[in-house]
């Protein structure tokens, strides 16, 4: 990609440019931002770093790329730590800049910056670049501050001290040192008294003089003065402002003709720099599409559309899908489109919005239509509908069409306050994939965290490992612990589920490989965190793997995990995997409690919090369950999971009474499900219209003899039709798989 830099002077933003020429980039133009007053040396500002500005014009000619500059117009206007739009705030400044170097270059696609840990400065970059389509690059995020500083100097960065603002930084003996020189007493600074050893926390500034980006000169300081802005006796304050600089040649003099050398020119002092003008009060908005509610209530009730919600109040599940496939346009934009306006009014109707939603699950029936439906998602779900953030995503492909669905089925998990808490990185760094877009990585409400769909992602090129689908998993998993890591957890302690989406597309042979490398990669990670952490009690995760006929990027294994993310400062309810009590639940249907029953049972209980659980009904269980319909498909040679009705019937009956066992047991009651799914393979070749009509039979069956299910007019679970589904990614041949998540309300829970 051809990237325009953001350059400060800083060593961070020299560095970040390395590394994108590093990943393959292309740096074409830088841009900087300074005072309007050429005498000032520092603005008040959280966002640009103004020490040393007076030099930073001389990059343009050292690298041989246009720098264009703007001075900054703005103040600090939106406080709130998301940005959105404020005319006179100083982020429109950055926005007339590159909206301009974008209009001279347009061939410029990324913008690279140095944001380490700043989410105040990331947040802001992304904003502006998303509002220009532009996509940021952040390689040095969320990399280790010591290591990084290592790197930097042993890579050729050479950078002095501009400013310092921190204990054991004294501005007469350490402005003007070179870094490399103080890097150790700089890591001692940071063990006495824990300073950022990058100067994240602003403990000090620097202004770079070489680098290897310095293809045709470097910069040497002839002259500064030192200036005092504190003299505090523990922490003093001071800058060094430049006096006086040059340029020193790194071209080979035979390259140039005699007359050049006569005259003093340099291809490096024939670089311009252009000075970018307008008025940051203005509202600096580039025109977006809208979403065309051209059509409305009349035209959405006009389509065979379906609904199903869980009982919760406060969290809870809504699908919508096409139930006649041959009545759905041809179209999966439309067909995506009717769906999501329908869940839209169903949360109007609820008092909620977008805003609300935790987690949504797109289903589309051709991932080689995936570019068009993320069309269609994000003219619905946009930053400004999600004032707290946007809902983190899965997406998959699901033989929709082969049981009678439209092209396009929505699962999404709402609740009814604005608690939560979203990680949305849209810039592509080297910690984890970023999620360009209105979807985030991960979302956090009363202490679950929903975490979007991981991919086997290399998280700077953004494109698949190779290796195959074992070293895809792997990448995933870790993926996952560096999103998890930002919530203070980890998905080898505090994971409850993980739901494994594997391709139709991997052999026997890779998925007794992706078996294997999730069990050794979970464990190996347990001993690490338990060893480093001193955690006493860690939570024994269930695993589902799902088989579905593609992934994005034709990847070949997908990784969505649960994860109990509890505050440090909270009492810990308890973790359980297995039995939580003895209570005795009731028996319905002439099914008495069994040893059996829980042979394939996977339970992850948080006393008085959460219950999970997955169901396998395998063909074993089956003859259990239906013990009249042993042997009775064998000798024709069908497969005994081509069930009649009569046991399809028998089926649903045993999973709601397991299920009403398994909530009973552990104390929790229907009404505490926020979500409730029925994974069933094509190979049943039933229709998911007969399916849905059999449980929801059986459903009112139940709650007109238990009273414990307010039955309305929409069931309360979820169908999904996959190509097979089990506990086991070898034998993905259940019959019908069960996912409950049921979670406690309690008014004490941090977010």
């Amino acid at each position: 990609m051809k990237v325009v830099g953001l350059v400060s002077g800083g060593k961070d933003s020299c560095y970040a440019m390395m590394k994108c020429i590093e990943y393959g980039h292309e740096i074409v133009a830088l841009a900087n931002l300074l005072p309007v007053d050429d005498s000032l040396d520092e603005l008040d500002s959280y966002m640009y770093q103004t020490v040393g500005h007076q030099v930073v014009v001389s990059y343009a000619s050292c690298m041989g790329v246009p720098l264009f500059r703007r001075r900054i117009q703005g103040s600090t206007r939106h406080h709130k730590l998301s940005y959105s739009m404020t005319p006179g705030d100083e982020v429109e400044d950055l926005f007339i800049l590159l909206k301009e170097v974008k209009r001279q270059i347009p061939s410029i696609v990324a913008v690279s910056s140095g944001a380490i840990a700043s989410d105040y400065q990331r947040l802001r970059v992304e904003n502006v670049c998303s509002r220009l389509g532009l996509i940021s690059l952040a390689y040095l995020w969320k990399q280790d501050q010591s290591l990084l500083l290592q790197e930097m100097i042993r890579k050729g960065i050479l950078a002095i001290i501009v400013k310092v603002a921190a204990i054991g930084l004294d501005p007469r003996k350490h402005l003007g040192k070179e870094i490399a020189h103080l890097e150790s007493y700089l890591h001692k600074l940071k063990e006495l008294y824990g300073i950022n050893v990058c100067g994240e926390g602003g403990e000090y500034e620097t202004l770079t003089l070489d680098c290897p980006l310095f293809k045709n000169a470097r910069l040497v300081l002839d002259k500064f003065d030192i200036v005092l802005h504190s003299s505090d006796s523990i922490a003093p304050v001071g800058i060094l402002h430049p006096l006086a600089f040059h340029l020193e040649s790194k071209l080979v003099a035979e390259s140039l003709s005699d007359g050049e050398r006569r005259n003093g020119i340099f291809p490096e002092n024939m670089v311009a720099a252009h000075e970018v003008l307008g008025d940051c009060l203005q509202r600096c908005e580039v025109d977006c599409q809208s979403v065309d509610h051209s059509f409305d209530l009349a035209e959405v009730a006009g389509h065979k559309l379906h609904i199903s919600r869980t009982g919760k109040d406060n969290i809870f599940s809504i699908s919508c899908w096409f139930q006649d496939s041959c009545k759905t346009s041809a179209d999966l934009q439309e067909d995506l489109r009717v769906v999501l306006m329908k869940i839209e009014l169903q949360l109007v109707e609820y008092g909620l919005s977008w805003g609300n939603v935790l987690y949504i699950h797109l289903y589309i029936a051709d991932m080689c239509e995936f570019a068009k439906a993320n069309e269609t998602y994000v003219r619905f779900i946009t930053q400004d509908k999600c004032k707290f953030g946007v809902p983190s995503r899965s997406t998959i492909e699901l033989p929709l069409l082969q049981v009678g669905l439209g092209r396009a089925y929505i699962e999404v998990l709402v609740a009814n306050d604005q608690s939560k808490r979203v990680l949305h990185v849209q810039s592509i760094s080297c910690w984890a994939p970023s999620c360009i877009g209105p979807y985030s990585q991960a979302t956090l409400h009363k202490q679950i965290l929903h975490m979007a769909g991981q991919l086997g992602l290399d998280p700077p090129t953004m494109s698949l490992c190779s290796g195959g689908p074992a070293a895809e998993l792997e990448q995933a998993l870790q993926n996952s612990e560096a999103v998890a890591k930002c919530f203070h957890c980890s998905i080898s302690t505090s994971a409850i589920l993980f739901i494994i989406y594997c391709s139709a597309y991997i052999s026997l042979s890779e998925k007794i490989s992706i078996q294997d490398k999730l069990d050794t990669f979970l464990k190996q990670m347990k001993v690490l965190n338990l060893c480093s952490e001193n955690k006493s009690e860690v939570l024994d995760p269930i695993v589902l793997y799902v088989l579905v006929p593609d992934l994005p990027k034709r990847a070949s294994v997908e990784v969505k995990p649960i994860l109990y993310a509890v505050d440090d400062t909270e009492t810990n309810t308890g973790f359980v995997a297995g039995d939580a009590s003895s209570e005795v639940a009731q028996s319905f249907w002439g099914f008495d409690h069994q040893p059996w029953h829980h042979f394939n049972v996977q339970k992850c209980i948080v006393r008085g919090n959460l219950c999970a659980a997955i169901l396998s009904i395998t063909d074993e269980l089956v003859m259990k369950i239906c013990p009249e319909c042993a042997g009775a498909n064998e000798d024709d040679g069908v497969r005994p999971n081509i069930l009649t009705e009569r046991k399809m019937d028998r089926i649903a009956k045993f999973c709601i009474f397991l299920i009403d066992r398994i909530l009973s047991e552990n104390h929790f009651s229907w009404d505490d499900a926020t979500n409730l799914r029925f994974y069933y393979p094509t190979c049943l070749l039933m229709s998911h219209e007969s399916l849905s009509l059999m449980f929801s039979i059986v459903f009112n069956e139940f709650a007109e003899m238990t009273k414990r299910i307010q039955i309305s007019k929409e069931p309360i679970f979820t169908l999904i039709p996959v190509l097979r589904a089990g506990r086991s990614a070898t034998s993905m041949d259940d019959v019908i798989t069960c996912e409950l998540f049921a979670q406690k309300s309690f008014s004490n829970s941090r977010n």
